[in-house]
């Protein structure tokens, strides 16, 4: 994997907050793993006690979010293997949680609340023998206008992480040189996306396919690649393309494979912004403070949003007929290697976030469905995986002969 590099850059620690105590302790470090024996969640009186236990202290902090009400842990850093959300929370007060890794370094867990509660009390109790830990929350209920006044993430310069620091504009690279894909495994970290029985997800199935496809493609000697995540962290949605455009990026190629809870799906699919979606995705784009990522090469940084506008919707009326090209020929491509293809195979939709750059070409496949028996045994065949590989790159090898003559127009 030497020659495929990760886009990565710090990441804020996100979301409009409602905002608790903040709670650290400052001597531990290092990794801790859960005790699943001591870790339980249960319903008090209009509230919930939460216990965690651990093997060690670990700095921590704690905060709540609205919509919908939610308890937000984060660490430096924890190993949680081998906890089980239906023996860890039991009761109704807290409807469901997740736990994962948030960023290297950083773990994450996020209780979703019934009902707006405040943080009432937390404690870290560590025993001085054998270093072990519990983490004890009690919640309990408070008024939704006392929750809603609350809001605001905790800001701490010990934990927030640094600003992104934007990276130089790529140089113009020679017509015949190799283009630069980003291949955008989708979820990872605290979001596992789909899930099947034996704890098979979503996000480690296409982290898998992503570093497998770049492989093919860099070997094919036409392309570089760049992924947006090499490992189980969370990246957010508009930060995948934001990295995409400080590499300078030629194509944009985000990675899933969806479960259905109804309805029967199975096959390969491609996804393209919808035309519909595009003036809103415009207008929704001018209206962000921060514009510098917004076009490749270009900083909006100091225009209105009528000229912002104006520009990504110039740049679209450029890159919208490519992403249909382009999406037709990865279906071909994969059709004639590897199948099985969707019976219908090329949609497309207005709220994928990730389809929305202005000036970069961009499609969002889904593999296959992880609902689907036939596409699961497959996602999880290394045969089938290279096959569907190769369709991919036959595809974006199709796509590029005729697209050449376009290239430079985008740029500009």
């Amino acid at each position: 994997m030497g020659r495929l590099n990760a886009v990565m850059t710090a990441l804020w620690l996100s979301a409009g907050c409602l905002m608790a105590p903040v709670v650290m302790a400052q001597e531990f470090s290092g990794l801790a793993r859960v005790d699943t024996e001591t870790s339980l969640i249960s319903d008090v009186g209009g509230g919930a006690d939460i216990r965690l236990g651990l093997s060690q202290g670990v700095p921590y902090r704690l905060f709540t979010l609205e919509g919908p009400p939610r308890l937000v842990l984060d660490f430096q850093e924890v190993d949680w293997q081998g906890l089980k959300t239906e023996d860890f929370l039991t009761g109704d007060s807290i409807t469901s949680v997740q736990f994962g890794t948030y960023i290297p370094g950083w773990s994450r867990m996020v209780l979703e609340l019934s009902d707006p509660m405040t943080v009432q009390a937390a404690e870290l109790e560590t025993d001085p023998v054998s270093a072990g830990a519990v983490l004890k929350v009690a919640l309990r209920g408070t008024d939704p206008e006392q929750f809603k006044r609350s809001a605001g993430a905790p800001q701490d310069p010990r934990w927030d992480l640094p600003a992104p620091q934007l990276l130089k504009i790529a140089p113009e690279r020679d017509e015949n040189a190799p283009l630069l894909v980003v291949l955008d495994p989708g979820h990872g970290g605290i979001d596992p996306g789909a899930e099947a029985e034996g704890g098979i997800t979503e996000k480690d199935l296409m982290l898998q396919f992503a570093l497998e496809l770049g492989e093919v493609l860099v070997r094919s000697g036409q392309f570089e690649v760049q992924v947006t995540r090499d490992g189980d962290y969370f990246v957010s949605l508009e930060r995948r393309t934001a990295l995409a455009h400080q590499a300078g990026a030629d194509l944009f190629i985000s990675l899933h494979a969806d479960s259905l809870s109804q309805g029967h799906a199975h096959g390969s699919t491609v996804y393209t912004l919808s035309q519909e979606a595009s003036d809103a995705a415009s207008a929704s784009l001018a209206e962000r403070q921060d514009r510098a990522d917004l076009l490749s090469g270009t900083d909006l940084s100091h225009t209105d949003d009528l000229v912002t506008g104006v520009m990504l919707d110039l740049a679209r009326q450029e890159t919208q007929p490519r992403n249909v090209a382009l999406a037709r020929a990865l279906v071909a491509g994969v059709k004639a290697e590897a199948g099985p293809i969707n019976r219908k195979p090329l949609c497309d939709r207005p709220g994928f976030s990730v389809l929305k750059s202005a000036d970069i070409p961009s499609v969002l496949v889904e593999i296959g469905f992880l609902s689907s028996a036939r596409d699961l045994a497959n996602l999880q065949d290394r045969n089938w995986r290279h096959q569907t590989a190769r369709g991919l790159l036959k595809g974006l090898i199709d796509w590029r002969i005729p697209d050449e003559g376009q290239r430079s127009l985008v740029r500009q």
